[in-house]
């Protein structure tokens, strides 16, 4: 099977740390020209200039200002006319841990902008291309709360679940012109992300940070945190050929915990 994404281009969005930056370095060394998103540049050159192959680009966006990656974006789009993506990845980091009925709505407001909102900005943008090159591969990348809230992340749940639907209803709008929409739900991972959750979670109890994580871990049948390159290399295969056919679906890559199926 095919896994490889030669000639094809690629934006990555929150691709200068954790699960966005190991998903670009996949899709490199796969063959594809990355552009890479986030609100760092200094970070976006580094990863850049990292990445195997060449040809790479940034674009600096920051997802907590409403409306900023969709002008940003639409802007560089417009300075790059020859460019067309084939691949996008809608990924950014998590709102704060904290129970659902004690945040204020407008942290719900803040999520949903920063994730379904901009999600649909740059996959409005991206779309015109992907037809043009008759198809395209959407990956959003999301959370196991999607299939089973998660304790003491209310916000998250709630945006994430929304922004499944979503691509939901985009996979089944969007096959007509062979673009396929799937969501990644990474477990636990070890990130900068979990490693706040772990500390949020230490300090609330009382315990110390190894014996939270630990705690972790034994919810997890294969009882060790992700490595962002496992997560990473699900994008790659749904990014590629030998995934034509898949399209509509949440994979879980989590060890095992998600209590279904």
């Amino acid at each position: 099977m095919n896994w490889k994404l030669t000639n094809k281009t690629a934006l990555v969005c929150g691709s200068t740390s954790g699960i966005g930056k190991a998903i670009a370095e996949t899709f490199a060394a796969s063959g594809a020209r990355v552009v890479l998103m986030a609100r760092n540049q200094d970070k976006l050159n580094s990863v850049a200039a990292s990445l195997e192959g060449s040809d790479h680009q940034t674009v600096v966006a920051d997802f907590s200002i409403p409306g900023d990656a969709k002008r940003a974006l639409n802007q560089w789009m417009g300075q790059h006319p020859e460019i067309h993506f084939d691949i996008l990845v809608n990924n950014t980091g998590g709102p704060p841990p904290g129970p659902a009925h004690t945040a204020d709505a407008q942290a719900y407001i803040d999520a949903f902008s920063a994730h379904l909102i901009n999600n649909h900005d740059i996959t409005q943008l991206c779309l015109p291309g992907m037809k043009q090159r008759g198809g395209g591969r959407i990956i959003n990348v999301i959370s196991t709360s999607v299939k089973i809230p998660l304790p003491g992340l209310g916000v998250s749940n709630t945006v994430r679940g929304a922004v499944g639907n979503w691509s939901k209803t985009l996979a089944n709008e969007l096959g007509a012109f062979n673009i396929t929409v799937n969501n990644i739900l990474p477990g636990a991972t070890a990130t900068e992300r979990l490693e706040s959750i772990i500390t949020k979670k230490a300090e609330k109890t009382g315990k110390s940070e190894a014996i939270v994580a630990e705690g972790m871990k034994s919810e997890i049948p294969l009882n060790r945190f992700a490595k962002p390159e496992e997560i990473a290399a699900a994008a790659g295969f749904l990014a590629s050929e030998a995934a034509s056919y898949i399209s509509g679906i949440n994979i879980p890559v989590d060890g095992g915990r998600t209590g279904n199926l």
